[in-house]
């Protein structure tokens, strides 16, 4: 595919091996185009890793970020799960919002939280707010001391973040989907790495082992689950797609 930009005619040109097409440099389809080939180059160069929540590094895209701000605060969740804790700016930000909401907690799981990565957690003024668990998430053990934390009748929403393999994820969903209550959602982040399979820093497996195909799979098997993007609180554009690294990540139980 190419990807052609003339700022002097204001026009976008794509070719592929079907056909050549054309559009206004100034249009939703060249938009959507052009961002998608800035969300590979982005990822290679590694931008998500230039920012921070609240003095923890988030290694997430700001898009993403608005995007799970905006349905936190629409279901105000009592419990925020996530799998994969690395720096913990994830956490923190799930914190604030808690606290902004004055309502809920959150727990994260990693396979190895890093010493100075807790203590800087722990030592964080959202602290409060966060409890850490040190495990594989799909160990029956650990699955079972986050489910015996869950109280009867509580809101939970859980976000999948750290294997990214297909059978990880898979595992993840098939553990934890469980706690989704009705309305929230179980979340397959990364799913992006299916179109990252050809970048530099990319592998050739990507292409079929990705958090997407775990999403898709399980969506077959569960009818109580949509893959769905979350609407848009407010918009007034004529774009409907998300810029993201979490293509059809969201399943929403119904």
């Amino acid at each position: 595919m190419k990807l052609i930009i003339d700022t002097d005619a204001n026009q976008l040109t794509l070719v592929d091996t079907r056909a050549k097409k054309e559009f206004s440099l100034y249009s939703k389809e060249a938009f959507e185009l052009i961002s998608g080939q800035w969300l590979k180059v982005g990822w290679n160069e590694k931008y998500p890793y230039t920012f921070s929540w609240m003095g923890r590094p988030i290694i997430q895209l700001p898009e993403d970020i608005l995007r799970a701000q905006e349905v936190i605060y629409r279901i105000k969740p009592d419990v925020i799960l996530e799998t994969g804790v690395a720096h913990g700016g994830s956490l923190i930000l799930y914190a604030s919002l808690c606290k902004a909401m004055e309502k809920g907690r959150v727990i994260g799981i990693d396979v190895e939280i890093r010493p100075h990565n807790r203590r800087a957690i722990e030592a964080h003024e959202l602290s409060g707010y966060i409890t850490l668990v040190e495990g594989s998430s799909i160990d029956p053990r650990v699955v079972e001391q986050v489910k015996s934390t869950i109280r009867p009748g509580e809101t939970v929403l859980v976000i999948l973040d750290s294997n990214h393999s297909k059978q990880h994820v898979l595992d993840e969903l098939n553990a934890y989907h469980g706690l989704v209550t009705r309305g929230s959602y179980i979340v397959a982040t990364d799913g992006s790495m299916k179109d990252l399979h050809d970048v530099p820093r990319g592998k050739p497996d990507w292409a079929w082992d990705n958090p997407t195909a775990a999403a898709e799979e399980f969506a077959q098997s569960h009818p109580e689950f949509v893959i769905e993007q979350p609407l848009w609180p407010f918009n007034e554009s004529r774009l409907t797609d998300n810029i993201t690294h979490w293509p059809r990540a969201w399943l929403r139980r119904i």
